[in-house]
């Protein structure tokens, strides 16, 4: 049996995403980019019009996670919004981010 990555629930051999987490199964490439608080929105949008995110997690200098995005195909506009909002927030509070973005393979 395969196990998810995050929660270490057994998953059917044909699943696609974890049932308890949600985090998606198979091969996926993590990529890390270090940005200072004023470039965090418009690196997010620049990986945004990239298309191939999954997941955009934002973390502090110290590692611990101030939002996770959940990327969708249909991910636009009104959707948007709010997680723009959100990351404006986000960069008030912070002086630097790790931005990690998950990545179908």
């Amino acid at each position: 049996m395969v196990s998810c990555e995050k929660c270490h629930t057994e998953l059917p051999e044909t699943a696609r995403y974890c049932p308890s987490c949600g985090k998606s199964v198979g091969m996926t490439v993590m990529e890390e980019f270090e940005v200072t608080s004023d470039e965090l929105v418009k690196r997010i949008k620049e990986i945004l019009d990239e298309g191939n995110a999954t997941r955009i997690i934002v973390e502090n200098e110290q590692g611990k996670t101030l939002l996770e995005i959940p990327v969708t195909i249909g991910l636009v506009g009104v959707l948007l919004a709010p997680w723009l909002a959100a990351l404006g927030a986000v960069a008030a509070i912070a002086t630097k981010c790790k931005i990690r973005v998950e990545k179908k393979a």
